[in-house]
């Protein structure tokens, strides 16, 4: 039979290394595949409307220039060049709002944010990886899996996030980093097992 300290013990050992170990994110604070398909039609339609808007001030610009030919060689380019040059504007846009607020429109709306493995910022790096990542073919299919990472998630280590469950989340760890720094404390949890 199985004594209630090996319990205490497994459960000390657990919280000791909780305490020990710095915050890193776990899938229970996830944004959920609700909240990322969100982020996305979200992110979509604002992407589509400014490139609409721009292209429209693009044709008054070169028609009161009088000079429509690229007007023309746009309305003609090949599927390929616009499937690349789509991408690499839509990887701008995230760039630009990930690199400077963590966050892109659709993730405002949702209360979501991107974070490294610690919780933190990540380095632009990763931002622009996750932003070019998003042109691999079928990316969109990688979420299918239990855990709701697409490809542009896990090649740069990135995770987006509950902004909420997040700083709960940190709040929890530094609580218990905070506990387990006090030396009055670890003292309680040791007698506390001991007497069991």
């Amino acid at each position: 039979m199985i004594s209630c300290s090996f319990f205490v013990s497994l459960h000390d050992e657990k919280l000791t290394n909780m305490i020990n170990d710095q915050f890193r994110v776990r899938e229970n604070i996830y944004a959920t595949k609700g909240e990322r398909i969100g982020n996305y039609i979200i992110d979509r339609i604002i992407f589509t409307v400014g490139i609409f808007l721009f292209g429209m001030l693009l044709g008054m610009f070169l028609a009161a220039i009088d000079d429509v030919t690229l007007l023309y060689e746009l309305e003609n380019i090949n599927p390929i060049i616009d499937y690349i040059l789509s991408g690499i504007f839509f990887a701008f846009y995230y760039i630009l709002l990930e690199g400077s607020m963590q966050k892109s429109f659709g993730k405002m709306i949702t209360k979501t944010i991107v974070v490294d493995e610690f919780g933190n910022k990540p380095k632009m790096s990763a931002i622009v990886g996750r932003s070019f990542c998003r042109m691999i073919p079928f990316n969109a299919l990688s979420f299918l899996g239990d855990h709701g990472r697409g490809w542009h998630d896990s090649i740069p280590n990135t995770y987006v996030v509950s902004v909420q469950k997040l700083e709960n989340a940190k709040k929890l760890h530094n609580s218990l980093k905070t506990l387990g720094s006090d030396n009055e404390s670890s003292e309680f949890v040791n007698k506390g097992s001991q007497a069991i």
